[in-house]
């Protein structure tokens, strides 16, 4: 409890930005929808997030050296408020575009900063109570997030004003803390080399993690407005895929900590191309089909990331981890950028079947690659434990990395 008081203003701040920032995307897609945006658009609009997202993570650790931490947290903060309360003020897609490149910077960044804070903290006796929390708050803010577009009206300025507010409130939990601002961590090296010559089957798993996630979460309520469900239904459609997600992670933790994470990434991705398959299928059969489909959907594909880093990580040592994180999350993010914009382009034109046909395709190669990899090298008998990682900075490899505190 003394550990949750402490933290609880970082863990309100995530917790606002998650509803915020998880809000946008599918207001977006339905907005758009209304505006008569065409699917490509509206693909692109999920894909600027993540350039967004990318540039942040890069910038933050340096904005943080230069100005402080609550300072950056603030001038993210801004750019995400800023870019919600302009949408209603340029209706134009590109336009939009750029503003959702302002709340992705504003999600990275603002991400950077807690989990630095975090990081310096927290100690190896409270890393794992912490983590936990941190993991709850934020899958927590994400699923409700998915809720409030069942209540937040398309194209309206109040929807926007709403989000922004939230954005906003973000703020005064950090920037009013009593705790000491801690000293400025040094940014990691961007080597994604690193971890490509650490594990090729990584590299390929979270790109693929990122293809899989960033479709559904930015270019799914599309797919649910193709197949007929309403505004609502699509909050709790994709609301379905993070529990689903959620649910998944410790029969994931456990089976990666027990056999060959190459098979159980391997497997993981098989049933992920049942789950497609199945998703193609259960429109068909109402509502009831389409939300079990949603989080088979998100019990199959979430945990990718997090068996995918572990297995890297059994190959890294301890002075390689967060150069290591930091590199997995630079594949995640050029999955994540490709994605939304290639997967409304193929909804456009083929119809709504075809985003899960892509996302096929992607672990179809996973699961190709995977059975080579595994032919031209033993596995890693010494393995560190799974660890359920958001993917939200390049710096969170700090916050989860295992050893004595440095």
């Amino acid at each position: 409890m003394r550990l949750l008081i402490s933290f609880a203003a970082l863990f309100l701040s995530v917790m606002l930005l998650q509803l915020s920032s998880g809000g946008v995307g599918p207001l977006d897609v339905l907005s758009g929808t209304s505006l008569g945006f065409s699917s490509a658009q509206i693909g692109l609009l999920g894909s600027a997030h993540f350039m967004g997202f990318f540039i942040g993570c890069w910038w933050a650790p340096r904005l943080m050296g230069s100005v402080g931490h609550s300072r950056a947290f603030a001038a993210f903060t801004a750019m995400g408020a800023i870019g919600l309360l302009s949408h209603m003020l340029l209706v134009d897609a590109y336009a939009w575009a750029l503003m959702r490149v302002a709340t992705g910077l504003c999600v990275a960044g603002c991400y950077t900063v807690i989990e630095a804070w975090l990081q310096a903290k927290v100690t190896n006796q409270t890393r794992g109570r912490a983590m936990g929390i941190y993991r709850m708050v934020d899958t927590g803010g994400s699923l409700c997030a998915q809720l409030l577009i069942g209540v937040l009206t398309p194209a309206s300025y109040v929807s926007y004003n709403l989000l922004a507010i939230l954005c906003c409130a973000a703020l005064l939990p950090l920037t009013l803390t009593k705790l000491q601002q801690p000293a400025t961590p040094s940014a990691p090296r961007l080597r994604p080399a690193l971890a490509w010559g650490l594990s090729p089957l990584a590299v390929a798993g979270v790109i693929v993690a990122g293809v899989s996630g960033a479709s559904f979460r930015m270019v799914g309520p599309l797919y649910g407005s193709e197949v007929g469900l309403q505004a609502s239904e699509i909050g709790y459609f994709l609301a379905a895929f993070v529990v689903g997600g959620a649910a998944a992670q410790w029969p994931a933790g456990w089976l990666a900590d027990r056999y060959d994470r190459r098979w159980v990434l391997i497997w993981f991705s098989v049933a992920s191309l049942v789950a497609c398959a199945v998703t193609v299928v259960l429109p068909g059969t109402g509502i009831v089909g389409i939300f079990a489909s949603a989080f088979l959907f998100g019990a199959t594909t979430f945990p990718i990331y997090s068996v995918s880093a572990a297995h890297a990580h059994d190959w890294a040592s301890d002075d390689q981890r967060v150069e290591l994180s930091a590199a997995l999350m630079f594949f995640y993010a050029s999955g994540a950028i490709v994605a939304p914009l290639l997967t409304s382009q193929l909804i456009e034109g083929f119809g709504p079947s075809a985003m899960f046909v892509f996302i096929s395709v992607a672990h179809m190669g996973l699961v190709v690659f995977g059975l080579v990899r595994m032919g031209r090298r033993a596995s890693q008998e010494t393995r560190k434990p799974y660890v359920w990682i958001p993917r939200t900075s390049f710096t969170v490899g700090r916050i989860f990395r295992r050893g004595p505190d440095k």
